[in-house]
């Protein structure tokens, strides 16, 4: 597949890199030459310097036989431009655009995106999509990683094992045994002493101080949550410090949540307060600096059972979640974008993070993958993929049970959703029929081999 990526930032260079990862024709476009001469040095892609929405560079990018073109520059209206002059002038079919800007969110009810208007295939909300993160985060608050699967019918969590983990020390495959009606297969471990994710196998046992990924029926998500050492307390207080885009959308959210959450909000800027106060109707929203201790206590933070810190600043957001549990706040959700300020997160006690690039790339990626692909979460630092997909009737998976595909060493199927909806937990002799959902975990170098097993063609695209 040839793509054109317009716009070599973060999420940019992320999607550059999944994508020529498997060995598709990527060119890179952006109008800072440092950011085309990173991508093309550490990538193997193509790049061109100039502005995305001009034809001439376009053209010089390839878009007469391009099949796709992902738009995601810093500016909307670039975004908006460039899928035009690819459509109009270059025929690109298939075009997704980054759009920030609420009003221009808000239109997408309309016929604003209509082939004969302009013409946007996907439009892409970082925002929405960072704001959907960190309600998962609230939802399930003692996982480090959430994302849900199957119209919400099933979760990936991630959970970080203590010593205390009553399963430790225990062969996965046995698990299985233990809890014979658990639908929960863990398809994920990130070990210390690897320095790296892997697939599990069934003799593998768990340790202290592993990171493991699970897939699980959301209808066992506190049940799997309690067997792997956590105690899950429902949250009824929440705190939000920031109220932009991102904190009103959460806190509208959870307005309109069924669950009954009180919600109080700290926002720095004034106006900014005083948008979020009159769109809001029971959430409180306080005027401050959300660093300043007698705030938060005005907050009565010590009371909280979370706290979600959402400003622009990661240090910010740190530094407030900290603060945050110092003042005796249960839970602290930050919002990171800088990857490398992560691995700070143990040290600072912070219990979780939600990351835009990776939101916004998982977004990208749900509509860039070819077959009936219906969601993809890219996990860590594009280690690994999380690929839910219907079963065609052209795959090598249908009507075969799971032993005998011949699946990647680093592939795990977690979960089946059968045609009558049921999710099930698969194992070895658990049979794969056409028209069931599948979501399968793969690290990052076994994707293009789960994506044949799918039966990728362009047809289905």
């Amino acid at each position: 597949m040839k793509v054109i990526i317009c716009g070599a930032g973060q999420v940019g260079w992320q999607i550059a890199r999944h994508l020529s990862g498997e060995r598709n024709d990527v060119t890179v476009v952006d109008n800072n030459p440092d950011l085309v001469h990173r991508a093309t040095d550490s990538l193997d892609v193509q790049g061109i310097t100039g502005f995305a929405s001009y034809p001439d560079v376009l053209e010089r990018a390839g878009a007469e036989d391009a099949d796709m073109l992902i738009a995601a520059t810093h500016s909307d209206e670039v975004n908006m431009v460039t899928c035009q002059v690819a459509h109009s002038i270059f025929t690109v079919p298939r075009k997704i655009a980054r759009l920030r800007a609420q009003s221009y969110l808000a239109a997408v009810r309309s016929d604003l995106y209509r082939r004969d208007h302009l013409p946007i295939d996907v439009v892409i909300s970082p925002e929405r999509e960072v704001a959907e993160a960190a309600l998962r985060r609230l939802r399930a608050p003692e996982a480090f990683d959430v994302e849900e699967f199957m119209d919400g019918r099933a979760q990936f969590i991630g959970l970080h094992l203590d010593e205390d983990c009553p399963v430790l020390d225990t062969p996965l495959r046995q698990l299985s045994e233990l809890f014979s009606t658990l639908r929960a297969v863990v398809v994920g471990v990130r070990r210390a002493s690897r320095k790296r994710l892997f697939a599990p196998e069934p003799g593998d046992q768990l340790q202290a101080g592993d990171q493991v990924y699970i897939l699980c029926n959301s209808d066992d998500l506190t049940r799997t949550q309690e067997i792997f050492g956590k105690q899950v307390r429902r949250q009824e207080r929440v705190v939000i410090i920031g109220g932009g885009n991102v904190g009103l959308a959460v806190a509208e959210a959870l307005e309109a949540a069924p669950e009954r959450i009180r919600a109080k909000m700290i926002e720095r800027n004034r106006t900014c307060a005083e948008r979020a106060a009159e769109a809001l109707e029971r959430t409180i929203v306080l005027s401050g600096d959300g660093l300043d201790i007698e705030l938060l206590r005005e907050a009565n933070i010590e009371r909280a059972d979370a706290v979600l810190t959402v400003t622009d600043d990661d240090k910010t957001n740190m530094l407030a979640a900290v603060r945050a549990r110092v003042a005796g706040c249960g839970k602290t959700i930050a919002l990171i974008n800088d990857p490398t300020m992560v691995p700070l997160m143990d040290p600072l006690a912070i219990d979780a993070y939600v990351n835009p690039r990776q939101t916004t790339v998982s977004s990208i990626l749900r509509h860039v993958r070819h077959g009936r692909v219906r969601n993809v979460y890219s996990v860590g630092d594009a280690e690994a993929e999380v690929i839910e997909a219907q079963v065609m009737s052209t795959s090598p998976l249908a009507g075969r049970v799971i032993r005998d595909v011949a699946f990647p060493e680093g592939a795990l199927v977690g979960a089946i959703q059968k045609e009558d909806g049921r999710v099930v937990r698969p194992d070895g002799g658990t049979r794969i029929d056409e028209g069931d959902v599948v979501a399968i975990f793969a690290l990052a170098a076994d994707v293009p081999e789960v994506e044949r097993l799918l039966q990728v063609q362009v047809d289905f695209f």
